[in-house]
């Protein structure tokens, strides 16, 4: 605004002096005069702010703009004397004095140099022209305290929206310098493309990760251009940009100098409100390490897991064995009389069956897999089942079994044998536990019912229900009660539980406990539905 102000005032001074010398001949000398000294007075001081402001850079302070205001009333009251007072046409030059002071000063300071134009107008006009002292003056007056008042108000609020705006510029400039730093010296890898697919950022730690010079590719189509250093990077970017939609915790293969390094990659679409294209920016890291330790992890737990069922075997064995051992020390005995040999007899031959069904239980659930897979009536094979454990030798006398949403097709993908194996012993466990006169209830929801549920994460799950209402499982027991060999019921394997939990992860499902209507224990079982558009054979 200065600038303009400075070339405003040559401007004026120089063709009041042009006007003085050429248009007005009939001038006095003393008018040429006049604006001879108002040129060379406005031309040095305007050169001198000039070289204070724009070549000294320094920042124009209050007294600095009152002095340039107040010298251009003067300049205009010069130009409006000679010009005829009161009735010069250049009298509305006050109006720019005053608005360019209310909007370089703060209020009060507008409000002044309102005053101060009002008084050197009215000085001269009286000076010169008493007879021209009229109402009309007055009027005039009364514009320049109005422009004044309203210029000053506007000034005021437009220089508070300066100062804010100047904070926020402030603070996004340092948010700036911040962020630069922090992605310059983070060790993990940030890459933004455009929709075009070319590279508008890449950190140092991208660089160092992908083998990549951001100079030499800035602006570059570089999607597509990856496939050798990082095809699975490459590839995340070209599903992000295609689709519009952003990728989670994907791993890919980054080839580094001959190494292979392991990157956790993640982007986010960036749309723009500005209603142009959106860019893409990939977050990636070097997880190489983090890998191979889950690997040994994995390999741990494995480990740990076969021994723990060995010892669990080992030790369901052992019992039986010993008991077989016992027996027949005693029966070699020559004083061990006919119905003694008998009971030592039924003994080994309960404990032999004991072992067989303990190790036939063993290896179902070693070998337990999927086999033929096709399109399985849940329903039915829910139906089915809860009828077989109605007949079951081992059921407790008066056990009811209660059905909901089983006459009805309910559709899954799956091993219809493997899933009749969960199911049953599921059911025959519940009935078990329900005690005589007990109560299972065995419910059956489909993909509407069961969306939302807790647990229900699986790709469009159906729900299959079996409460009992028996003692209900012990918060000490929740750890462990799907772990093989592992049983509260006198008498059980110890493996029901573990066939159901493995079958139902053969199946990418999901199985959860909690207490049940009957004040028993709960157990829901999620399995992934079929989907409208797959097409699989029926089983």
């Amino acid at each position: 605004m200065l600038r303009w102000i400075y070339l405003a005032r040559i401007t004026l001074a120089a063709g009041i002096l042009v006007a003085a010398l050429v248009v007005w001949r009939s001038a006095e000398p003393a008018h040429t005069f006049t604006a001879t000294v108002l040129f060379v007075t406005a031309l040095g001081l305007t050169g001198l702010s000039v070289w204070h402001t724009h070549f000294l850079k320094r920042r124009p302070t209050d007294n600095f703009v009152y002095l340039q205001v107040i010298f251009d009333a003067l300049i205009v009251t010069a130009i409006v004397h000679i010009t005829g007072g009161a009735d010069s046409p250049f009298a509305f030059l006050y109006i720019l004095v005053i608005s360019s002071g209310a909007l370089l000063l703060p209020l009060p300071g507008g409000v002044l140099v309102g005053v101060l134009a009002s008084i050197l107008f009215l000085a001269d006009a009286i000076w010169l022209h008493l007879d021209t002292f009229r109402p009309a003056l007055f009027l005039q007056l009364g514009l320049f305290a109005t422009v004044a008042l309203v210029t000053g108000l506007l000034g005021d609020r437009v220089r508070r929206a300066g100062l804010a705006l100047g904070q926020m510029e402030s603070a996004l400039r340092q948010l700036q310098l911040d962020t630069g730093d922090i992605l310059a010296n983070i060790g993990t890898g940030v890459m933004t493309v455009d929709d075009g697919g070319r590279l508008m950022y890449l950190n140092p730690a991208g660089e160092a990760l992908l083998g990549l010079s951001f100079d030499d590719w800035r602006g570059r189509e570089v999607v597509g251009a990856m496939e050798e250093v990082a095809p699975g990077l490459d590839s995340v970017l070209e599903a992000s940009l295609s689709k519009g939609k952003p990728v989670a915790r994907f791993k890919c293969v980054a080839d580094r100098n001959g190494s292979e390094l392991v990157l956790g990659v993640s982007t986010t679409v960036l749309d723009r409100d500005t209603g142009g294209a959106p860019s893409v920016t990939a977050i990636f890291q070097d997880i190489t390490g983090q890998e191979r330790l889950n690997v040994l992890n994995r390999r741990a737990e494995r480990l740990e897991a076969v021994a723990e069922l060995s010892a669990s075997l080992a030790h369901e064995i052992k019992n039986p064995l010993a008991s077989i051992r016992s027996a027949v020390e005693q029966l070699s005995s020559p004083d061990l009389v006919g119905s003694d040999r008998q009971v030592l007899r039924r003994l080994v031959v309960s404990e032999s069956e004991r072992l067989s069904r303990l190790l036939s239980g063993f290896i179902e659930f070693s070998v337990l897999r999927m086999g033929r897979s096709g399109r399985v009536d849940l329903a039915a094979l829910a139906r089915d089942c809860a009828t077989l454990v109605g007949k079951h030798p081992e059921l407790k006398v008066g056990v009811r079994i209660l059905e909901s949403g089983l006459n009805r097709e309910v559709a899954v993908p799956g091993d219809a044998d493997l899933l009749h194996r969960a199911i049953f012993n599921l059911v025959l466990n519940a009935a078990q536990f329900a005690g005589p006169a007990g109560i299972v209830r065995v419910t059956l929801e489909d993909q509407e019912e069961c969306a939302g549920m807790v647990g229900a994460t699986v790709r469009a799950p159906v729900c299959l229900r079996v409460s009992d209402s028996g003692p209900g499982v012990r918060p000490e027991d929740l750890p462990r009660i799907f772990d093989p060999f592992y049983t509260s019921r006198t008498g059980g394997s110890g493996l029901g539980l573990a066939v159901v939990h493995r079958a139902v992860e053969a199946h990418e499902g999901a199985v959860l406990v909690e207490e049940g209507p009957e004040g028993g224990a709960e157990f829901r079982i999620f399995l992934p539905g079929t989907l409208p558009s797959e097409e699989v054979e029926v089983s």
